[in-house]
């Protein structure tokens, strides 16, 4: 499924599927944030990625200490498909009351700001924060979309996003949410994939 936006930009729902096979000019990885790798997503960048991903870390955790939920920083994607990996803290879900929703959207628009300022045209995220940090998906899927749609509108070269789920649950949540989302924006479009 495809969300079509203003000016040729797009948002994809592409899953179940993994996000270290994708060929997009970056991936986010759902970091923690201590950035030196861990389990989920994390783990699987890492692996796959190779030593150079998490060499560029450590250099960054030197410079910055440890990263606080809702940032995001840019390293190299070592043996990935992907130009560059972001990193980024999602937050640890606990009622919904703590701010959860704003740093989550901070995860989405802070990582397509990089990926902007590098000038990369397309980026893939996944599921951020709804492993282990618990975020209902349902909730993580509607803010992951309305700040990643936000953020796109305002991007100069980044124009295609991808939300690469890893599981058919996640994916009906991400596509549900994307058409939430077009509903009460009407001037964009869906596109569905030809079955």
């Amino acid at each position: 499924m495809r969300l079509l936006l203003d000016k040729g930009k797009t948002i994809e729902i592409h899953g179940p599927a993994d996000i270290t096979s994708e060929t997009t000019d970056a991936i986010v990885n759902a970091a923690n944030s201590s950035l030196l790798g861990g389990g989920g997503v994390d783990g699987a960048i890492h692996r796959t990625g190779g030593p150079a991903i998490l060499a560029e870390c450590r250099e960054i955790r030197a410079n910055i200490g440890s990263l606080p939920a809702g940032q995001a920083v840019i390293t190299t994607a070592g043996r990935l498909s992907a130009k560059y990996v972001i990193h980024t803290i999602g937050p640890i879900y606990r009622d919904g009351s703590h701010g959860e929703a704003e740093t989550l959207a901070s995860c989405h628009t802070e990582s397509i700001r990089l990926a902007d300022e590098r000038s990369v045209s397309s980026i893939a995220f996944p599921a951020i924060s709804t492993g282990a940090y618990g975020y209902p998906v349902k909730d993580a899927a509607a803010i992951a979309i309305s700040s990643a749609a936000n953020a796109l509108t305002g991007a100069k070269h980044v124009s295609k996003c991808r939300f690469v789920l890893f599981d058919v649950s996640t994916t009906r949540a991400f596509m549900h949410a994307a058409e939430t989302f077009q509903k009460s924006n009407p001037s964009f479009h869906i596109e569905k994939a030809q079955s």
